[in-house]
Formats: structure tokens, C-alpha cells, sequence
């Protein structure tokens, strides 16, 4: 492919989603969490030059941040030197009309083991602060902080929205 035409591909969503109807913020968010709350198990794209990763994880979704205890793995040399990840979750695919995932864009931190708030999400998880210190290693914890959710949910169009929704929040 020539540089236009990557160009072409790579704007081919955001050209055609011009004209789609969006749906109302407190309405499309609270859907969005709907969806994320009903799932638990997402893939994490995470990467630093010319390294890439996407690891699937189980997550927890508190507070409009998303919670991954992670024993290791090559994910965390690409975090130590970039923040920005993506996270993936999605249904399987059933056909035309049935299509149903998104895409959350943010920023990953490491919290500190045995802080309060990594006791705090423990908790949510319901394991006990006492049985990780008891770990032969140190069970790492990743909060993502979403600066933008791409949704697709084709049930939208239902109600006469665009199946493509976008979410904004604040950095």
C-alpha cells in the first residue's frame, strides 16, 4: 500500500461516522458500563519501540478505573516506559447485526503493593491482604485511567443511533 492509502484506511471510520447520530452522554456512559460491569476479562495492548504486547487479564471496573492484579510478565517492560494502553473488550461474533466490544484508551500506573489503595482493591476483589503477603512473589497492581472508550454495540441502531459510539473524558 502506498502512504495515501494507509492515510485513506486509517480515517475510514472517523470520515464515515460524520454524520452518525450520537447518543446522549449519561446515557451512552452508563451503557458503556453496563457493558463493562456484565464482562470481566479484557486483552491489555500495551508497548514501547518496537515492542508490542496484548496480553489477556481479568479486570475489575471501580470508580471509572479499571483494576489488574498481574503476577508479571513482558507487559511490564513496555509499561515502565509508556503509560498509554489500550484495553479490549467484546463478545464473540455472531454475525451481521450482533456485534458488540470496545476499545478503551488510557493511561496504566502501578500501585504500590500493600499501599491502601491496592489493599482497597484487593478487597473489592474480595482477597485478603493477608493471603498476598502470604504469595511467594508480589501480585503487581495496574489501574487504567480511561481517557477515551470506543464502543460498538449494533443494538443502538435499534433506537436510530450510530452502532459506533465515542466517549471523551478529561486526561
Amino acid at each position: 500500500m502506498t502512504h495515501e492509502e494507509y492515510r485513506q484506511a486509517a480515517v475510514y471510520w472517523k470520515e464515515k461516522d460524520t454524520d452518525n447520530r450520537a447518543m446522549d452522554r449519561r446515557q451512552l456512559l452508563a451503557a458503556a458500563e453496563d457493558y463493562i460491569r456484565a464482562n470481566n476479562t479484557c486483552a491489555l495492548a500495551t508497548g514501547a519501540d518496537t515492542f508490542v504486547r496484548c496480553t489477556p487479564l481479568e479486570y475489575a471496573y471501580r470508580d471509572g478505573l479499571f483494576w489488574i492484579f498481574s503476577e508479571g510478565g513482558e507487559k511490564f517492560a513496555a509499561l515502565e516506559k509508556n503509560c498509554n494502553v489500550c484495553l479490549a473488550i467484546y463478545d464473540k461474533y455472531d454475525g451481521p447485526g450482533e456485534l458488540k466490544g470496545m476499545q478503551i484508551m488510557g493511561t496504566a500506573g502501578i500501585i504500590e503493593p500493600f499501599s491502601e489503595e491496592y489493599v482497597r482493591a484487593a478487597e473489592y476483589k474480595k482477597i485478603p491482604a493477608e493471603a498476598l503477603k502470604k504469595l511467594p512473589g508480589t501480585l503487581h497492581l495496574i489501574k487504567i485511567d480511561p481517557l477515551r472508550i470506543n464502543y460498538t454495540n449494533s443494538d443502538f441502531k435499534k433506537n436510530g443511533f450510530s452502532s459506533r459510539q465515542e466517549i471523551l473524558f478529561q486526561p
